[in-house]
C-alpha cells in the first residue's frame, strides 16, 4: 500500500492538517499509494480537500489507524507556532478551550511554560466547553462553574491582564457560541492571529467546526476550508487547520447584533421543520443548547460531519478498476480576500499525562466519554460497602457512624454496581474485563496488559444532607460526589489504575448534584434517576 519512492505533498490533509504523503503507513497523513498517484493524476485540486486515511477511518468508522508520534510531537508544533513572529503588529489570542469536567485541568498550568518569555500574546481568553453535558444542581450552577474556572486560572497563574476573559460553551450544541463570538469580535483590535489550545478531548476541534460555520469566519470560508476531523480518539489534530476571521466592522456588528435581536424574538413554533428537527436532536444530547446562525450567508443547517465521498482520499469499498472520478471544480480565496487576513488556527492537543485514556481501546474510549447529558446516579452507603465505576474506579466506604450519598457522574454507557466491602475482590476478579463492569474489555487476555488498580486513602468531613463536601475524580473516567451529615467523618478507599490521577477536588464542581434525584429503590442502595428538562438559549419561551 505504501512507496517510500514518492516524495510527500506539500498538501495538508484537509481532516488533520497533516501533510499528505504515500511513503509510510505508519506516519500521519498516509494515503495508500495507488489513490495517492490517481489524486495527482487529476492535477493540483486532486489532493486539495482531500483527507489521510487516518481521518477517513475516523469519520466512517470511529477508529483510529495506530500512528507513530513522538511523544513531545504535538507541544512541539504548537510551541512553534506561537514563536512566529507578530502578525499585524499585534500578539496572537490566545483562545485555551478546556473541559469542565476534567477540572483541575491537567495541562492549563503548562501554558506559561509552552508560550515562554519570548511570545508576546495578547491574552488568554479561556473557554469552558461541554457545559451541555452537566445537569443543573441547583439555580446559578453555571455562574459556580464559572468560578471553578476562573480559579483554575489562578492557580495557573493566569490572572489580571493576561486573563481576557471566561466563556462558558458547548460547541456540539451551540450553547454560548453566539455570546463568544461577539467577545472574540471585540478583541480584533487588540489582538492578531487567533490559536485554539488545550489539551486532548477537550473539544477544540468541535469548536473549530463551529467557529467555522459563524459569523467569526469570512463568509465564503466555509464553502473553501474543509472541517476539522472531529473523533473522541485522543490527539485527533496532527497539524495546523487554520479559517480566515472577518474584519468586524461597525456594519457588520449592526447587521449580526439586528439579526440576534430578530431570533430572540421567535419561539420553537415559529421555527422551520428542520431546524424544529436539529433542535430536538440537540436537546436530547445536552442540557444546553444554543442556535449559532450566520449573518452574512445562508447556512445549511446540519448536525452531521460532512464529507463529500468523491472528495475523499481513501475508499474501503473502491473499485481500483474503475477509471478516477474528475473532482468538481473547487473555489478558492482570491489573493485580495486573505493578503492581510488573521486567522484562526486549531493546533494539535497537548496530551494528558496520567489519564485513564491512554490505557484505553478506541472501543473503550466510546463508552468512557460521554457524548450524550449526563444522568446522575445516587446510591446510598453504610460503612462496609464498595462503589465500582466499571472496572476502572472504585470506593470503599471503610469508617463513619451514619449512610452516606455517592452521586456518580460519568457517562451513561459505564455501568455503576454496589458490593459489600468483604466480597469486593471476588466481585473485581471474577467480572473484570466482562459484561457486567464491561470496561476494559476482552477477558483475561486484556487485563494482562491492563494496570492493576492502586488504592488512595480519603478523610472527608460532611457539611450537610444537600450538599456535597467532595469529588473524588477517577482520572477522565468521570466522578463521585460525597454528600455527608454535617460534621460526620468519613473514612474512604478510593481505588484508580496504576498510573493514572486521582483526585478528591474542593469545592465540588456540583455540589447539590444528590437532590437531583428520584424515589429510592426498594431493597436497594440507589436513588432512581431523574433528568432535568434542557434550556434552549436565544429562543422565547412560549407565553413570555
Amino acid at each position: 500500500l505504501s512507496d517510500p519512492s514518492v516524495p510527500p505533498s506539500g498538501v495538508s490533509c484537509s481532516g488533520c492538517g497533516a501533510e499528505m504523503q504515500c511513503g509510510d503507513g505508519g506516519a500521519p497523513g498516509f494515503v495508500p499509494a495507488d489513490k495517492y498517484r490517481s489524486l495527482l493524476s487529476e492535477g493540483p485540486a486532486g489532493l486539495r480537500g482531500a483527507v489521510c486515511q487516518r481521518c477517513w477511518a475516523l469519520a466512517h468508522h470511529g477508529s483510529a489507524l495506530r500512528l507513530r508520534l513522538p511523544p513531545d510531537q504535538h507541544r512541539r508544533v504548537v510551541s512553534a507556532a506561537l514563536r512566529r513572529p507578530p502578525r499585524h503588529g499585534r500578539g496572537p489570542l490566545l483562545l485555551y478551550v478546556l473541559d469542565v469536567m476534567e477540572l483541575p485541568d491537567p495541562v492549563l498550568p503548562q501554558l506559561p511554560a509552552l508560550l515562554g518569555p519570548d511570545v508576546p500574546a495578547a491574552g488568554v481568553l479561556v473557554v469552558g466547553n461541554k457545559v451541555d453535558l452537566l445537569p443543573a444542581d441547583r439555580r446559578g450552577h453555571l455562574g459556580r462553574l464559572r468560578q471553578r474556572v476562573a480559579a483554575a486560572c489562578a492557580l495557573a497563574g493566569l490572572r489580571g491582564g493576561a486573563l481576557v476573559d471566561i466563556r462558558l460553551v458547548s460547541a456540539k450544541t451551540g450553547y454560548g457560541m453566539e455570546g463568544l463570538v461577539s467577545r472574540l469580535q471585540r478583541s480584533w483590535k487588540c489582538a492578531g492571529d487567533v490559536y485554539l489550545l488545550g489539551a486532548t478531548n477537550s473539544g477544540k476541534s468541535t469548536l473549530f467546526n463551529a467557529l467555522l460555520r459563524s459569523d467569526y469566519c469570512k463568509s465564503r470560508a466555509p464553502d473553501i476550508i474543509d472541517r476539522a476531523t472531529v473523533s473522541p480518539w485522543p490527539g485527533t489534530t496532527l497539524n495546523l487547520l487554520k479559517f480566515p476571521i472577518i474584519n468586524p466592522t461597525c456594519d457588520r456588528i449592526f447587521r449580526r447584533q439586528e439579526r440576534l435581536k430578530e431570533e430572540a424574538t421567535k419561539t420553537e413554533d415559529q421555527l422551520s421543520n428542520e431546524e424544529k428537527k436539529c433542535l430536538n436532536q440537540l436537546k436530547k444530547q445536552g442540557y444546553l443548547v444554543g442556535r449559532v446562525g450566520r449573518t452574512f450567508q445562508q447556512q445549511k443547517s446540519s448536525t452531521e460531519i460532512e464529507f463529500d465521498p468523491d472528495m475523499l482520499s481513501y475508499s474501503m469499498d473502491e473499485d481500483p478498476r474503475d477509471p478516477p472520478k474528475k473532482h468538481e471544480e473547487r473555489e478558492e480565496f482570491t489573493h485580495n480576500e486573505v493578503k492581510d487576513a488573521r486567522w484562526c488556527f486549531d493546533t494539535p492537543g497537548i496530551v494528558k499525562e496520567d489519564c485513564v485514556l491512554n490505557l484505553l481501546t478506541e472501543k473503550e474510549v466510546k463508552l468512557v466519554l460521554p457524548s450524550h447529558a449526563i444522568v446522575p446516579r445516587t446510591f446510598i452507603l453504610k460503612p462496609g460497602m464498595v462503589l465500582f465505576l466499571a472496572a476502572l474506579g472504585r470506593i470503599d466506604y471503610l469508617e463513619g457512624k451514619k449512610p452516606a450519598w455517592f452521586s456518580v457522574l460519568a457517562s451513561n454507557l459505564l455501568p455503576v454496581h454496589v458490593a459489600m466491602l468483604s466480597n469486593a475482590e471476588t466481585v473485581y476478579e471474577k467480572h473484570t474485563a466482562q459484561e457486567f463492569l464491561k470496561v476494559p474489555m476482552g477477558g483475561e487476555e486484556r487485563m494482562k496488559e491492563f494496570p492493576p488498580l492502586v488504592p488512595q486513602d480519603i478523610t472527608l468531613k460532611g457539611i450537610g444532607t444537600t450538599e456535597a463536601v467532595a469529588d473524588i475524580k477517577l482520572s477522565s473516567a468521570g466522578w463521585v460526589a460525597v454528600t455527608a451529615h454535617a460534621e460526620e467523618e468519613l473514612l474512604l478507599r478510593a481505588y484508580a489504575p496504576k498510573g493514572t490521577a486521582l483526585v478528591v477536588r474542593e469545592p465540588p464542581l456540583l455540589p447539590y448534584i444528590s437532590t437531583i434525584r428520584g424515589a429510592r429503590i426498594p431493597g436497594t442502595p440507589a436513588y432512581r434517576t431523574k433528568k432535568p428538562p434542557s434550556f434552549v438559549e436565544n429562543l422565547r419561551t412560549t407565553g413570555s
